[in-house]
């Protein structure tokens, strides 16, 4: 009668250990699915951010233009509008510097 009793102990007990360790199976792997999903909306939204602008494909020449625009605004801004010391600032000659401020239109006055 004993091993009878020890039989349905064992049995019992044999069945506890499962049913925690399906719940922790479960957790674990939602836990794993919601890591996944958030490392692929991560990878997504850099993906999204890093997409060129398909309207705007500027070229080297643009890029040069846009660049001395900079540079001429930034020395007119330190001399306070002087061609003749942005000139010199820039190293180049008042002429130039004049046909390039004439060429892209820049303010000399507001700078």
């Amino acid at each position: 009668m004993s091993s009878s009793f020890h039989w349905e102990r064992n049995g019992n007990n044999a069945a506890r250990p499962e049913a925690p360790l399906k719940s922790e199976l479960a957790r674990h792997s939602l836990d794993n699915l919601r890591e996944a999903a958030l490392t692929v909306l991560k990878e997504v939204e850099s993906l999204a951010n890093n997409q060129p602008e398909p309207e705007r494909q500027l070229g080297l020449q643009e890029e040069v233009q846009r660049y001395e625009m900079e540079l001429i605004r930034n020395a007119l801004q330190r001399t306070r509008g002087n061609q003749r010391r942005a000139a010199k600032l820039l190293g180049v000659k008042v002429t130039t510097l004049n046909c390039k401020i004439k060429r892209y239109g820049i303010n000399v006055t507001s700078s």
